[in-house]
């Protein structure tokens, strides 16, 4: 039984059945997702102009690495309210039908940008998540790695900072901050990902953010198609196969919704 969805332009719903044939007839297709596969949820995202957050901050006083070490405690300060955000959001239904679209086959490996663990709590599986995430901590004295999951709720709640229960050191969110290099073991698999596929998904990323605003490009050098989904332009409109300036949220249940009407009429 269908699900009534929001309408879109005719000329919107003529790329998503486009988009759909091209998922359709690839093996190996590769989600890149940014920011604003989020902003949905409820979570603000960083670059836009009118309301992302370094329109309000610094990064770099308030989430670089040598911030961190210098002064924790305004880093604590700054993250809280992002943190409640993101541990009050739900998925969407752009996070939940790329995860169904990973249970039918039609995608492989979801590389994201993102550290609210969405498209986790959603159900995918194979997830790159090549800025890190909320999901654990590391004590910078003892190197020590914790689940969030007990420290979590003290931090939110009364902004208690997370202190390592062996040495007392500091515990560190597993997050990328400026001035820090990606997990070097999920980046290697990001590449790899991105230059063995042939089709390339990227949703809801400016790509603006080096080094992974370049992995559409290794895909595209080793032949892969291009769905580009983004409110802004981004400097790969131009080579995308299937372009689409919507919102995700609405984009991706009418794609799984039509790779599901032809899987019906094929059986």
């Amino acid at each position: 039984m269908k699900h009534t969805m929001p309408e879109l332009s005719p000329v919107a719903l003529n790329s998503i059945r486009s988009a759909a044939a091209i998922i359709r007839g690839s093996k190996n297709a590769v989600v890149l997702t940014g920011a604003g596969i989020s902003t949905p949820s409820g979570i603000p995202d960083f670059r836009s102009t009118s309301s992302g957050l370094w329109q309000k901050y610094d990064p770099f006083e308030v989430a670089s690495l040598s911030s961190f070490r210098y002064n924790p405690e305004n880093f604590f300060k700054w993250m809280r309210p992002l943190a409640t955000d993101i541990f009050a959001a739900h998925p969407n239904p752009a996070h939940v039908s790329l995860a169904e679209m990973e249970k039918l086959g039609y995608v492989k490996t979801i590389v994201t940008q993102n550290i609210d663990l969405l498209h986790r709590r959603a159900g995918s599986q194979n997830v790159l998540e090549v800025h890190g995430s909320f999901a654990s901590l590391t004590c910078v004295r003892c190197y020590h790695q914790f689940a969030s999951d007990c420290f979590i709720q003290p931090y939110l709640e009364e902004g208690k900072i997370p202190v390592c229960p062996d040495c007392q050191g500091l515990l560190k969110p597993d997050l990328v901050l400026f001035g820090e290099q990606l997990p070097v073991k999920i980046w290697l698999k990001a590449q790899q990902a991105c230059k063995t596929c042939d089709l390339m998904i990227v949703a809801g990323s400016s790509l603006e953010v080096l080094p992974v605003a370049g992995l559409p490009m290794r895909a595209l050098e080793n032949g892969a198609h291009l769905i580009l989904i983004n409110h802004s332009e981004t400097y790969l409109d131009v080579r995308a196969d299937v372009l689409l300036h919507e919102d995700l949220d609405l984009v991706f249940p009418h794609i799984l919704q039509a790779l599901l009407d032809e899987s019906i009429v094929s059986c």
